[in-house]
C-alpha cells in the first residue's frame, strides 16, 4: 500500500480563500500586531510568511521590531499598549526570544482575548476543560483540522503524540482526547517508544528529531501527521522518514507542505475569530 498524502498546502489555501471571503462579506477590518525581538533567521522568515498570508486574506499586520538587547520592560510596555488599543485584535509574540527575556511572563501579559497563538494560561485552561471558547494554538488546531477534513475517524482510536510542548504536544493531546481518542503522550524520557508507536492508529510526531520514525515503527494503515521541521544542510526534514513510512501508513503529511501551511492558516483564522468576538 502507499499512503494517501494529506496536503496541508492545498487545505490551507482553501481555508485562506474562505477567510478572505468572510472578511470581504462582513466588511471586517482585523488587525494583527506582531512582535519580533532579535535576529533569529527562522523567525524572520516565519514572520514574513505570516504577514504575506495575512495581507492576502485582508488582515492588516503591524510589525514591531526590536534588537537583541531589548529589555523585558520595553516589551511589557508595548504589550500593555497593544492590549488597550481597540484597533488591534490579535497580538503575536514571535518565539524564541533573545536570551535573558522571560517569554512565559510576556505571553501571560497578553490579553487572553487577543492571544491568537493560544499560549495564554487562561486559553490553555479553557482547552483542558473542553471549553469551545478557548483559543487553540495554531499548529495543533491545524493538525486536527487536517484529520477532520480528510474524514479520518478518530473516536475510540489509539493516538500517540510524540512531544509534550505547550505549543504543540500538550494541546494536540487535549484535542485528540476531546475527539474521544485514547491518547498516549510520549517524550524524551519515554521507554520503549518504538513499541508504543507500533500500537498507535494515529501518530502525531512533534519531537524535532529528523527522520527518527521509521517504517517498522508504524502499524499498517496508521495515520501519520508529521509536525517536525529540522533543517539539515539546507534541506528541511520532518520527524518521520517519509519515503519509508508512506509504504505502510494509510495517510501521511509531507514536510514541507504539510502542517506548516496549516499553522499560518489557523493563526489567521484565530485572528478573524478574535475580531468577531471583540465586535459582536
Amino acid at each position: 500500500m502507499t499512503a494517501e498524502i494529506i496536503s496541508g498546502k492545498e487545505l490551507a489555501l482553501k481555508i485562506r480563500e474562505n477567510l478572505k471571503r468572510k472578511i470581504e462579506e462582513s466588511s471586517a477590518h482585523p488587525k494583527l500586531a506582531v512582535i519580533l525581538a532579535g535576529h533569529d533567521g527562522a523567525s524572520e522568515i516565519y514572520v514574513k510568511n505570516k504577514q504575506k498570508a495575512a495581507a492576502e486574506v485582508g488582515i492588516e499586520t503591524e510589525l514591531f521590531l526590536f534588537e537583541d538587547d531589548v529589555s523585558q520592560n520595553e516589551l511589557e510596555n508595548l504589550i500593555d499598549r497593544l492590549n488597550q488599543d481597540k484597533t488591534v485584535n490579535g497580538i503575536l509574540l514571535q518565539l524564541p526570544l533573545p536570551e535573558g527575556l522571560d517569554s512565559a511572563a510576556l505571553l501571560k501579559r497578553i490579553d487572553y482575548q487577543k492571544d491568537v497563538d493560544g499560549f495564554h494560561p487562561y486559553n490553555i485552561g479553557l482547552l483542558q476543560n473542553g471549553d469551545e471558547t478557548a483559543v487553540v494554538a495554531a499548529t495543533p488546531k491545524g493538525v486536527l483540522r487536517m484529520l477532520k477534513e480528510t474524514n479520518i475517524p478518530l473516536e475510540g482510536k489509539n493516538a500517540l503524540v510524540i512531544g509534550r510542548s505547550v505549543i504543540v504536544g500538550k494541546p494536540a493531546s487535549m484535542l485528540l482526547l476531546k475527539e474521544n481518542c485514547t491518547v498516549t503522550t510520549a517524550h524524551s524520557h519515554t521507554q520503549n517508544l518504538k513499541e508504543i508507536c507500533q500500537r498507535a492508529d494515529v501518530v502525531v510526531a512533534a519531537c524535532g528529531q529528523p527522520k527518527m520514525i521509521k517504517k517498522d515503527w508504524i502499524k499498517k494503515g496508521a495515520v501519520v501527521i508529521d509536525v517536525g521541521t529540522t533543517r539539515v544542510d539546507g534541506k528541511l526534514y520532518g520527524d518521520v522518514d517519509f519515503d519509508e513510512v508512506k509504504d505502510v501508513a494509510s495517510y501521511i503529511t509531507p514536510v514541507p507542505g504539510g502542517v506548516g501551511p496549516m499553522t499560518i492558516a489557523m493563526l489567521l483564522e484565530n485572528t478573524l475569530e478574535a475580531y468577531f468576538k471583540q465586535h459582536p
